[in-house]
């Protein structure tokens, strides 16, 4: 336990030096590069949101697979430590990078004018909401106490995948 302790800690460290890191680099470029920050930030937003799909979509199949396993197995304690890892240093802080660079642009670049801008904004809201729902079923993984059958995680894998293809459509096509 010492070890996954002192493991946990090392990660939560190197996070926050990221995070940190990101916040710098971020605040240089707005200074040096104020004329062309936009597209940075872009840039930054698109980096973020493709993390943070990517640990959405990841997360529930581990958990198809974690809801098999034994408890108290050592594929079972794998996985925990995978989906915590995963919930940590990835999905949390890319989707605290999404929101904050998305929310920028929205104000910066549509002062929040568009259905199409409301609409995303909701379904971000929600893909929210899911990544909420995830990070609660990592607690109770982690206790082995999830009750959840594995089709339940197959089913919910999905939603993340049609929520950002419905947000692709509304940023690219701007339909209303």
């Amino acid at each position: 336990m010492a070890d996954n302790t002192n493991s946990t800690g090392q990660a939560m460290k190197r996070m926050v030096i990221g995070i940190a890191a990101l916040v710098v680099a971020t605040a240089l470029l707005y200074f040096v590069a104020s004329d062309g920050f936009y597209l940075w930030a872009k840039a930054i937003h698109v980096i973020a949101v493709i993390s943070w799909m990517a640990g959405m979509l990841y997360l529930p199949r581990l958990f198809v697979y974690h809801a098999d396993a034994e408890k108290g197995s050592a594929q079972s304690e794998t996985f925990k430590v995978m989906e915590r890892r995963l919930l940590r240093a990835i999905i949390n802080p890319a989707m605290i990078a999404t929101w904050v660079f998305g929310l920028w642009l929205a104000w910066k670049g549509f002062a929040f004018h568009g259905g199409w801008l409301h609409a995303k904004i909701a379904l971000v809201l929600v893909l929210s909401g899911l990544h909420g729902y995830l990070a609660g079923a990592v607690r109770k993984f982690a206790e082995d106490k999830n009750e959840k059958p594995a089709r339940h995680w197959r089913i919910v894998n999905e939603i993340p995948t049609l929520l950002l293809i419905v947000i692709v459509i509304l940023v690219v096509v701007k339909p209303f």
